[in-house]
């Protein structure tokens, strides 16, 4: 029977089941970050080996200071990095920390790198590892103990997800990008749309998205409940992976092309369920509630509860606009913003930083703005095509890589009450810091709502 991209990459790494059905399956790459310190000493106590040191990568982006003017930083944090770096030499892995400049995000650095490579199954400690399946790799996160057991075994026990092909169709229109693609997905589906799923994303759309649109769609997979995201890899994925730092090399590189085209879903595989969006009809979008399902495009109005039939989906509504102070009916473009965040494993990459610096392009912020590049290596090709300079002249602060406000762990926070239009993952009540609102957005989103003080249509500038 033909079969999908999902099932192909599960085969392949299947090595035994059980009788609960559940797979044991081998693990190519693992990503381990400054918050995985709980595993390693798992392996401490048990007193065992890691298994495979070099197919281990471990990167400091969660407690890592950015040099935020804003930031509150605590000791503790430090700690967290410097045990990262203990636990690299230790065990024997390489490990990016503070001050090297392939130091950022490990679902920023690991695509750019060339850890992350189609075919391959990844995971790290971190829910949004499903960013590496925009490569064609089969990528998501795993708990403290699966980490431990990983570390020891290069394996992991795991029960077979249903499959689930979103195809996007047809062109999408001015100003809109992939971050109003996957926003509109979860706003269609719902946070719980995808549970229990992988889904593959397919269709027009998806395939005109560059790799760093693909990677923010596959990030926020699991904001609708996915276990993983996945694109299949083409021409654009192999020859953005060429050349990259881990990837293979000469005769290897040209065996491992020939091998990645072969994984595709073949025509007629079968999906557990599939859904279909029109391209032209999405708009640049905005978040309103506190669930990234709560969102519309920038021309809409705050959702009137009253108008919902559904008992526990109006107190939901009801909840969300008492935390965030929104009045039902309210236009979503005009709302006062407090500060801008422009960063994360969703939107930290180069592409992110060029739409945003196209907006911030001679105009001023009238609000705190910080960008935060998701990489040593995105910092550095940014500075190099002036667009620190362009947005320090506009009164943003550039600042170093690191997860940063998106998850308020490091000092980087934002203040109770206060409202930020933000390019992260989630607008959970709390998630920017204690009291915080959110709305999620584009990176080009976010820098209009910087220079105008306000959220508003990107498309304007």
């Amino acid at each position: 029977m033909p079969r999908s991209l999902f099932d192909k990459l599960w085969e392949s790494h299947r090595i035994l089941d059980r009788p609960d059905g559940a797979s044991l399956l081998y693990v190519d790459r693992h990503l381990v970050h400054d918050g995985t310190s709980q595993a390693f000493d798992m392996l401490e106590r048990e007193g065992l080996a890691l298994r495979r040191p070099d197919l281990t990568l471990g990167l400091a982006d969660h407690y890592v200071s950015t040099g935020s003017s804003a930031a509150q930083r605590r000791p503790e944090y430090d700690r967290m990095t410097e045990v990262l770096g203990a636990n690299a030499r230790r065990w024997g892995f390489e490990s990016f920390g503070q001050g090297n400049p392939n130091q950022g995000i490990v679902h920023v650095v690991g695509p750019e790198m060339g850890f992350t490579l189609p075919g391959a199954l990844l995971v790290c400690g971190d829910s949004h590892t499903a960013t590496h399946g925009a490569l064609g790799a089969l990528a998501f996160g795993i708990g403290a103990s699966e980490v431990a057991h990983v570390l020891a075994t290069q394996t992991l026990w795991q029960q077979k997800p249903k499959s689930m092909r979103v195809r996007v169709e047809g062109v999408l229109g001015r100003g809109v990008v992939a971050k109003d693609v996957i926003l509109a997905l979860i706003g269609n589906i719902g946070a719980g749309g995808g549970t229990g799923h992988v889904i593959e994303y397919a269709g027009d759309a998806i395939r005109s998205l560059s790799m760093e649109g693909r990677l923010t769609v596959c990030n926020m997979s699991i904001e609708a409940g996915a276990r993983a995201g996945m694109i299949a890899p083409d021409e654009l994925t192999f020859s953005w992976l060429k050349g990259r730092h881990f990837a293979p090399q000469g005769a290897l590189w040209e065996r491992a092309v020939e091998e990645w085209r072969a994984l595709a879903s073949e025509v007629g595989a079968g999906f557990d369920r599939e859904v279909v969006l029109d391209a032209g009809e999405i708009a640049p979008m905005v978040t309103w509630g506190t669930s990234p399902q709560d969102v519309l495009p920038i021309t809409g109005r705050v959702p009137d509860p009253a108008g919902i039939e559904d008992a526990d989906r109006r107190r939901e509504i009801e909840d969300a606009l008492r935390y965030m102070g929104l009045a039902a009916g309210r236009p979503l473009s005009g709302i006062p913003v407090d500060r801008v965040f422009i960063g994360s494993c969703t939107n930290g990459r180069i592409e992110d930083l060029r739409a945003a610096a196209d907006v911030a392009r001679g105009r001023q912020a009238k609000i705190p703005a910080f960008v935060v590049p998701g990489s040593g290596l995105v910092k550095a090709q940014a500075e190099a095509e002036g667009l620190d300079r362009i947005f320090t002249e506009a009164g943003f602060e550039w600042s170093g890589p690191g997860c940063s406000m998106c998850v308020a762990m490091n000092g980087d926070l934002v203040p109770p009450g206060e409202r930020c239009a933000s390019t992260s993952n989630r607008n959970f009540a709390g998630r920017q810091g204690r009291g915080s609102r959110t709305h999620l957005l584009s990176p080009a989103m976010a820098a209009a709502a910087a220079v105008e003080g306000r959220l508003a249509d990107a498309r304007q500038f």
